[in-house]
């Protein structure tokens, strides 16, 4: 899962109060209506374990129970399985009717190729409610998916093993983490996993730099110019290798996986064989689908935002982040758009609340969120000056794959921060 209250096409958006056809199940005629059977909507998820895979199952069955003749047939999946057949489901024409969209240039891709449902009129009412969350799933003003979990990057931390290493707050700054680097390792405890097998997870220290050494500006200039000249990049990249150079990783990071397994990064923190480790809010539900007794850390889960760098340009308070929505495929029979906006209900989201699935879109279930570590980082999206889209949603596929795969080389010492910033330029400057 990876999966801001307001995410945009754009770059960086302030937070306001509180960013090839598919082929459902159901063909549609000239009149927009349903000519096949569009009593079957097939729904992809990535709830793939414990409550979470329970929860949703049980929502799949109360649809049907509410919808005579209507069957969801439901497929849980890991997340990076996921991604990999879907991708091949649009490229096949066979795409599941309702499956999650995490906005950005992602979303403006699928809609050029002619992949997803316009929902704005049939949705109205649900996007009404989701007003502050929308821009990032909307194209030239036209809604697409509707966002159910928006959150922010950090670390989350076993509490008990920062106690253990005399650690008695949280960094604030990248010198104190590099601190807590060090007390950890001397106490004999590994400071932090990564799922740098899988890429992308390695690629959020890359992004949150970028966005603590770019300002806004610099940023929003480069993209829409596609000039990446500016030295805040580089910069960025050289604040990566100082991290790396503190050996802070768990052994063979740079083939673990993300979330798959108890050797995951994210099974390496749920069992306490390392201290932290850099993710987002779908953190404490993953960790919670690794352990045999489906807590997770429980009480010892901490969480604290990225830390600040010395002398940054990057808005002080800036976060890195996303969120998952619930799109439909173009060609999905009418009922795939109820049923997405189903996911979107009062209950629902409390529901998925309660749960710590996630960080729940629709207000009514803000106070349902349970878990004090993911109420303390709803605060912090909530309140913060600025919520960067994850890079590589925001810059589509192509290019974010080639900044991911140049990330990943860094980390693996093969790269330099100017080697990444070119493959960005060299992505951008063909993907034009």
């Amino acid at each position: 899962m990876r999966g801001t209250t307001a995410v945009a096409l754009g770059t960086t958006v302030a937070l306001l109060a509180a960013a090839c056809a598919g082929q459902g199940s159901g063909d549609q005629g000239g009149d927009g209506e349903s000519t096949g059977d569009a009593s079957t909507i097939t729904w992809w998820h990535n709830s793939n374990t414990g409550e979470g895979k329970e929860y949703y199952d049980k929502l799949a069955a109360d649809f049907e129970a509410s919808h005579e003749g209507v069957t969801v047939e439901v497929s849980a999946m890991a997340h990076d399985d996921m991604l990999t057949k879907l991708d091949a489901a649009f490229q096949s024409g066979n795409a599941p009717d309702v499956f999650m969209e995490r906005g950005g240039g992602e979303l403006a891709d699928h809609v050029e190729a002619g992949l997803l449902k316009d929902i704005s009129e049939p949705a109205a009412d649900t996007i009404s409610k989701l007003e502050t969350y929308m821009p990032g799933f909307q194209v030239d003003g036209a809604s697409y998916a509707l966002p159910f979990s928006i959150g922010v990057v950090g670390f989350w931390y076993n509490k008990s093993l920062f106690e253990e290493a005399g650690i008695t707050e949280a960094p604030t700054t990248m010198d104190e983490l590099y601190d807590v680097v060090d007390k950890l390792k001397a106490a004999g405890i590994t400071p932090a996993s990564v799922g740098a097998g899988e890429k992308w997870p390695a690629a959020h220290y890359w992004y949150y730099n970028v966005v603590r050494q770019c300002s806004a500006d610099a940023l929003d200039a480069a993209i829409a110019d596609v000039d990446y000249s500016d030295p805040c990049f580089v910069k960025a990249g050289e604040t990566l290798d100082e991290l790396i150079a503190t050996e802070p990783f768990n052994k063979g990071f740079l083939t673990t996986p993300a979330q798959t397994g108890p050797g995951s990064a994210s099974g390496l923190l749920a069992s306490g064989k390392v201290a932290m480790e850099l993710a987002g809010h779908w953190e404490p539900g993953v960790m919670q689908g690794l352990t045999e007794n489906g807590e997770g850390l429980g009480e010892d889960t901490g969480w604290f935002p990225y830390p600040s760098i010395d002398g940054q340009q990057g808005t002080e308070g800036a976060q890195m982040g996303g969120g998952d929505a619930w799109a439909v495929s173009k060609d999905a029979p009418d009922v795939a758009v109820e049923f997405a906006e189903f996911l979107l209900s009062d209950e629902t989201q409390k529901g998925f609340a309660e749960l710590d699935m996630g960080l729940p879109t629709n207000a009514t279930a803000s106070s349902s969120v349970s878990d004090p570590a993911l109420a303390g980082l709803l605060d912090v999206r909530d309140n913060a000056p600025e919520i960067q889209l994850y890079l590589d949603t925001l810059l589509g596929a192509s290019v974010g794959g080639a900044m991911n795969d140049a990330i990943a080389l860094q980390f693996a010492g093969e790269a330099t921060p100017q080697d990444v910033v070119d493959a960005v330029q060299s992505a951008a400057e063909a993907d034009q």
